[in-house]
């Protein structure tokens, strides 16, 4: 007899005490905690038939960007298809075959035609997410959840999870009241939902209400930063509001603490730690010899082209840290991941080569080359993946470029937009002093 997962798909090739393990590892990947890969692993152990936890071991392996991780997800792969799969595995099998190729648009359409096929699909659903985020497409961040939403209900194993990535994809297209209902309640079902958490604070971030991301975050911290793998991420989003507070004691204290006080390789984790010193930079704040730890760090993955959004932050360390051969190093791995095709070279061609560059030319004390970078670029940088919070850095660097740089019209105007659109943040009237300071001094 054919076994079932928890919400009544077909599993070939498993057994009872696999699909136990299966399904715990998908509640830790959907919750962002402990080591789903181990726990695959021991289903794998228990049914090494099972084509689903192939298929999962292969995401696993790829959700990460780590250039290290693509063998053993194309391996996961190529096992996955030697085995017997029904129609909603085959096709799970072909999106994680078209993410190992670098074709990440078209796996988030395979993926796309997967949700409409089986809506209750959980990890469909949050791979298209994550695949919707890597390039970009707020829209799709949020429809994709949309669309399957009716077919779920509370009683279901993983609801909290959808009610998370359907705040999320709201959030990135702005209905914040409604990015907030979704991701409270996906917390209220599951307070150890980090993406669900995540979300919430997103939406505090964008409406710059600091005091109550704070007290949103470390109201039960110990629920989503234990065990978890996402918690550098949120702590991240708690240090941004202290920065935008001007709390700079407590920023470099979560810096040196859960941020980045284990001195992580993980590449996510050190895009946080490169972004939250970059952003200290830019408002001249001595970070002292942290840079060198997290350029180290960065060293051995820096050159690996795979994805442009790390080589972007990769920059940002090498040039805190001074490494000026580290830093033409990565633009020459642009150069040749131009070549190799993937969606990676659009990413790179439209946003990533010039965002990278301009980080390079702002090190070098060139803040026109900076600003010439930036400027045809800042409307359309989601196009190489992140969130709105995190693509703020570009407008920062460009605002903070063209004050050093003497442009001060374009920088009071800037600074007058951003304002507009934040005018309760405490950041965004420092800058607009400051500004009107170098306006008055032109």
């Amino acid at each position: 007899m054919q076994m079932k997962d928890y919400t009544g798909h077909a599993v070939s090739g498993a057994n009872a005490g696999s699909i136990e393990h299966l399904e715990t590892a998908l509640h830790e990947l959907r919750c962002y905690i402990r080591d789903p890969l181990a726990t695959v692993n021991a289903a794998l152990a228990q049914a090494p038939g099972m084509t689903m936890g192939h298929v999962l071991l292969a995401y696993l392996n790829l959700l990460g960007t780590e250039p290290a991780a693509l063998p053993a997800a194309r391996q996961a792969c190529e096992e996955a298809a030697k085995l017997p799969a029904t129609d909603r595995e085959r096709r799970h099998i072909e999106a994680a075959r078209l993410i190992t190729e670098g074709r990440w648009r078209d796996a988030g359409r395979a993926l796309e035609d997967l949700s409409m096929a089986y809506p209750r699909d959980a990890l469909a659903l949050q791979v298209g997410h994550l695949v919707d985020f890597f390039v970009g497409d707020s829209r799709m961040l949020r429809d994709r959840i949309a669309r399957a939403l009716p077919a779920w209900s509370k009683s279901m194993p993983g609801y909290h999870a959808v009610l998370g990535l359907h705040a999320f994809g709201l959030e990135e297209t702005g209905d914040y009241a409604q990015a907030e209902k979704q991701g409270r309640r996906g917390v209220e079902l599951e307070p150890r939902d980090g993406w669900s958490r995540h979300a919430v604070a997103h939406v505090m971030e964008m409406q710059n209400r600091q005091r109550d991301g704070i007290a949103w975050m470390r109201g039960n911290a110990q629920a989503w930063s234990q065990e978890s793998f996402f918690a550098v991420h949120n702590w991240w989003h708690l240090a941004l509001y202290h920065l935008d507070l001007g709390e700079i004691d407590e920023v470099l204290a979560l810096y040196d603490g859960p941020v980045y006080g284990k001195r992580s390789t993980v590449i996510l984790e050190m895009i946080d730690a490169s972004a939250m010193l970059w952003r200290l930079k830019l408002r001249g704040i001595d970070v002292s010899n942290r840079w060198e730890a997290l350029a180290d760090n960065w060293a051995p993955v820096a050159t690996a082209g795979n994805y442009a959004f790390n080589d972007m932050h990769a920059m940002m360390a090498f040039v805190g840290s001074g490494r000026s051969r580290a830093a033409d190093a990565v633009l020459e791995a642009q150069a040749a991941a131009l070549e190799r095709g993937g969606d990676n070279v659009a990413f790179i061609s439209e946003v990533g080569r010039p965002a990278t560059q301009a980080i390079k030319a702002f090190g070098d004390g060139n803040y026109g080359k900076t600003v010439q970078l930036l400027r045809p670029i800042r409307n359309y940088a989601h196009r190489f993946g992140g969130s709105h919070a995190q693509r703020d850095l570009l407008d920062l660097t460009l605002i903070e470029a063209a004050l050093r740089g003497g442009e001060t019209r374009l920088a009071s105007a800037l600074i007058t937009e951003r304002v507009a659109a934040k005018p309760t943040s405490m950041s965004a009237r420092l800058l607009m002093q400051h500004g009107a300071s170098a306006l008055k001094a032109a």
